[in-house]
């Protein structure tokens, strides 16, 4: 521990003894967190409707405040003081004096300290430098903090702490609590963009007896009362494609995935989807509605659709852009040609040069995408659609009727990630059942993140499934997006932490 460290650890630990000091006097003397205030206002309110009034004719109007909030800052000046308070919606300051709220309320007052949750009632004033302010009549404390914020000039800069005590970063960063709030307006938007469409929400199971829905390597948990191992879900698609069967048209789940892979900037463990999926659609009314989907979310957080993310602009607004893969891959590298896209020599020492490995497949169109994914995909900044995503990566897909071992698939990628994930699905059983036979080879030849064959699936798909368009979109991408969040722990609430 270094000498800084230790100074400011022997500091918290004097001041939390001496707040535990005064707690034990304040039990003394009654219940140190009361219940029955009731605040009347908040502090944006008051803001928005009476900022307007000059001082005397806010004296005049004599308007009543009723509010409670954390105190964050404090000034004592003798016979008068003044508190900032924060509450959920923003700060408003108090005004106390010892001639309204009498001698011994004043003096009780000014043994509060920064971080205590305190109650006022009084009326609204501004000061002589224009601020409105609740001129105290009752002031009270509601509820005694023991641990002190921190120091007010360097607030909570340590990201691993802000991350670790989100309560603590909510208090002390109005940016955090700004991107939390736009977070819920962004997945309220979302719902309502597919609802006035006759969207139906719905729930499906988070625990499954098979991982299905998406190749990814699941997190295992055990039933005890039925002695079996159960899946976290990493991803509801096969279950909702049921609904479908069952004859419910459009549905759309917002949901929770778990997938047992690393962490990054913008991977979690637990992460946010929304999926839908619409009868008789296909891969390109998904396109349109991801476009609607993204800007309407965009302008309800950033009511603009040209924004900005980490110090670049990006576009929103132009129709998005749609390319395959091989289209994407000559216009970003102009240095290559459609002869050596089309050449699997060429691709695979390509893709070794950039890796470092052999690819292990000579299908041209598996080839193209790694590709793609080595020195295309980082470069797409504005909104792109990746389409024609080969067979082999798509096992849920509809092939293409005339371009076989394609399949009628996008990706949307913006400012150099995956955002989206969408196709035509497949409705033949036949067709499917044996894709996940290819997938369970797989498996079985050692790879982790390969689909098991979902029988009863198979079962739901015989009994015919109209032509379907689905789609998933990353909420917590999203919302990174367009909070001008680098990494995804900014936008998850409480994301996961290695145990301190």
């Amino acid at each position: 521990m270094t000498e800084i460290s230790h100074e400011m650890y022997e500091d918290e630990n004097r001041l939390i003894a001496e707040r535990r000091q005064k707690l034990s006097q304040l039990r003394n003397q009654g219940n140190p967190f009361p219940n029955g205030f009731k605040p009347q206002n908040n502090s944006t309110d008051l803001h928005l409707n009476y900022e307007q009034f000059g001082k005397e004719e806010l004296a005049e109007k004599n308007i009543p405040a009723v509010v409670s909030g954390r105190m964050m800052l404090k000034r004592v000046m003798g016979k008068a003081s003044f508190a900032t308070l924060a509450d959920s919606k923003g700060r408003i300051q108090a005004y106390l004096s010892k001639e309204k709220l009498g001698e011994d309320v004043y003096e009780a007052f000014k043994h509060y300290d920064i971080g205590d949750i305190i109650g006022v009632s009084g009326t609204l004033m501004k000061t002589k430098t224009g601020e409105l302010t609740v001129d105290a009549k009752e002031v009270k404390l509601i509820s005694k903090g023991i641990r002190p914020l921190p120091e007010k000039f360097h607030g909570l800069s340590d990201q691993e702490q802000r991350y670790r005590q989100r309560y603590l970063d909510l208090i002390m960063n109005d940016e955090s609590k700004d991107i939390f709030i736009k977070r819920s307006k962004i997945i309220r938007v979302i719902r309502e963009t597919l609802e006035a469409q006759d969207y139906l929400e719905v729930e499906t199971p988070m625990m499954h007896v098979i991982p299905g829905g998406a190749t990814a390597k699941p997190f295992v948990t055990h039933h005890n009362a039925l002695d079996m191992p159960l899946y976290l879900r990493v991803a509801p698609e096969l279950y909702l494609k049921r609904l479908i069967v069952g004859g419910l048209g459009r549905v759309f789940e917002i949901n929770r995935n778990f997938r047992n892979e690393g962490l990054s900037t913008r991977h979690n463990p637990e992460f946010t989807m929304i999926e839908l999926y619409e009868s008789y659609a296909d891969y390109k009314r998904m396109m349109e509605i991801t476009e609607e989907l993204v800007r309407n979310s965009a302008k309800i957080a950033c009511n603009s659709l040209v924004i900005n993310y980490q110090d670049k602009t990006v576009d929103l607004e132009q129709p998005f852009d749609r390319l395959t893969i091989t289209e994407a891959i000559l216009k970003y590298n102009p240095e290559l040609n459609i002869n050596q896209l089309t050449d699997i020599g060429f691709l695979k020492a390509e893709i070794k040069k950039l890796t470092r490995h052999e690819p292990e497949t000579d299908s041209l169109a598996v080839l193209q995408l790694l590709l793609f994914e080595e020195n295309t995909e980082h470069k797409l900044w504005n909104p792109t659609f990746i389409m024609d995503h080969p067979i082999e990566t798509s096992p849920l897909a509809r092939q293409s009727d005339d371009r076989p071992g394609i399949t009628e698939r996008f990706e949307l990628f913006v400012v150099g990630r995956e955002l989206a994930n969408g196709y035509s699905e497949l409705n033949d059983p036949e067709d499917q059942a044996d894709r996940f036979r290819q997938q369970v080879e797989q498996k079985d030849a050692g790879d982790e993140e390969a689909m098991h064959y979902d029988a009863d699936y198979i079962r739901a798909l015989e009994y015919g499934m109209p032509p379907t368009g689905g789609l998933g979109i990353g909420i917590d991408r999203l919302v990174m997006l367009l909070t001008n969040a680098a990494s995804i722990r900014d936008v998850i609430l409480f994301p996961h932490m290695r145990p301190e």
